[in-house]
């Protein structure tokens, strides 16, 4: 945990008691603060009330007494309109702030140089920031992973100079953060995203620009006109002590971090060709298909780059990484057969990603369909072997894919594994593959895409390979 001593004797409200809003909770009151809580959900409640937190109904509050209210990420600070909170905080003079924020402040507290390396983006910045924490961790540093990815920041050892937080940060997280300026910024790309919580396409834009505008070295991708934007517009502004520092994934630049080919490179701003350094190489990295993870892997380079890890370093690292469950998780082989766990695919664009990796595919698809369906995936069809459908969506892929695909309706995910083992033990391809990349949401069958992933893991393993086949065990 990271107590926080800046608010140790005062007070704050705070809305929103899921996992990151109770452990904010623990980390105020262990710095000293006066922490009164409250959610409108009575499962929350309830869990305060468990852990000994203090709960009363903010809307019959004195907001005079508080000297911040500190916000969950998931609730509206300004679109579709403010939360009542903060309507209250605002009439009464109040900070809104959010977890991070509050790390930040700590980090300034006690240490204020230490290595804080923080991740956004519209896509990849999960895979981003593990694949930085497994490079530094493999290089034998001391790393704390967290954010919006698995464990609260504020559930995270505290900041100190040897030690490298590694955060990855959404839009929610960033416009709840002032103060937000890490060591390391990375602004991987921008796409239309959460535009009902932003508004407009440029105020979620300029809130993924806070991210970098303040870091000491801000890696922002080219590959995208809204970061291409954000990178020049850094880079003419030339801030005092900030470096910006393109990155790309789609061309060869004529300096900063890129991929060619299968190579992650660096070249030096002002050296000539002969100086490029080659950082690694991607073929060998099965974890790390597809160039939307080239990508991924050119940014996690140049942070692992700019902490001082060697050539080599981040060539093992790049190597070694497993990757993240249920994002084209390879979870097991039986022979020549190759099981692939893409369950986090829930729309025909993420799919797509793991289609254009395979080309000998055995592909498990269906479940709540989104719109659109999967009709955007047509230029890959030749990729396919065989569909077999699932869930809700089956009637309607089936009509997709008439006369342009194989495929077998199977209902549920036990027999349209069965079914896909069984055909690709039997395919003459040089490496065929089984792939759960649904395209759909998950909702007809399963809790969530999680559910559905480790019911496919665990099907692989019991069905199709022995434990000592299967690459991992359950996340």
């Amino acid at each position: 945990m990271t107590p926080v001593g800046t608010f140790q004797g005062k007070s704050v409200a705070l809305f929103g008691l899921g996992g990151s809003g109770l452990s904010t909770a623990r980390a105020l009151l262990a710095g000293g603060a006066r922490v009164v809580a409250w959610d409108d959900g009575e499962a929350g409640r309830a869990k305060a009330l468990e852990q000994g937190l203090d709960v009363y109904d903010l809307a019959n509050a004195d907001w005079t007494q508080f000297d911040a209210l500190v916000l969950s990420p998931g609730v509206p600070l300004t679109h579709p309109e403010p939360h009542w909170t903060v309507r209250r905080a605002y009439d009464a003079g109040v900070e809104v702030i959010g977890d991070i924020e509050l790390f930040c402040r700590e980090r300034e507290r006690r240490a204020s140089g230490a290595p804080f390396i923080a991740i956004t983006g519209t896509n990849g910045k999960s895979t981003t920031t593990a694949l930085i924490a497994h490079l530094l961790r493999e290089a034998g540093k001391d790393v704390q992973l967290g954010g919006n990815i698995g464990t609260p920041i504020l559930d995270l050892q505290p900041p100190s100079e040897g030690r490298i937080h590694v955060i990855e940060c959404s839009s929610f997280q960033i416009d709840l953060s002032p103060s937000l300026a890490p060591a390391i910024g990375i602004l991987i790309n921008l796409t239309p995203d959460h535009i009902d919580r932003h508004g407009t396409m440029e105020n979620y834009a300029a809130i993924k620009e806070r991210l970098v505008a303040r870091a000491e070295i801000a890696l922002v991708g080219v590959d995208d006109v809204f970061t291409h934007a954000i990178g020049a517009r850094l880079a003419q502004a030339r801030r005092p002590q900030q470096r910006v520092v393109p990155v790309s994934a789609a061309r060869t630049l004529e300096w900063g971090f890129y991929v060619e080919g299968a190579k992650t490179l660096f070249r030096e701003f002002g050296h000539g060709p002969e100086e490029i350094e080659t950082l690694g190489d991607l073929s060998d990295a099965r974890a790390l298909r597809g160039a939307h993870n080239a990508q991924n892997a050119a940014f996690a380079c140049a942070a692992a780059w700019h902490c001082g890890l060697t050539d080599d370093e981040i060539a093992r690292g790049l190597r070694s990484f497993p990757g993240l469950p249920h994002r084209m998780e390879e979870v097991g082989r039986r022979g020549r057969v190759l099981f692939i766990n893409d369950s986090k695919a829930t729309n025909a664009d993420a799919a797509e990603k793991a289609l254009v990796c395979f080309d000998d595919i055995f592909w498990i698809v269906g479940g709540k369909a989104k719109e659109g369906g999967i009709e955007p995936l047509r230029p890959h069809f030749g990729r396919i072997r065989k569909a077999y459908l699932i869930g809700e969506a089956a009637e309607d892929f089936a009509r997709t894919l008439e006369g342009g695909v194989s495929f077998e309706h199977c209902g549920t995910l036990d027999r349209a594994l069965t079914r896909a083992a069984e055909d690709a033990s039997l395919s003459d391809a040089r490496e065929p593959v089984v792939l759960l990349s649904p395209a759909c949401a998950s909702y007809d069958q399963f809790a969530n895409f999680e559910a559905r992933g480790n019911a496919f893991r665990l099907l692989a393993r019991e069905v199709y390979a022995s434990p000592s086949s299967i690459a991992g065990g359950e996340s």
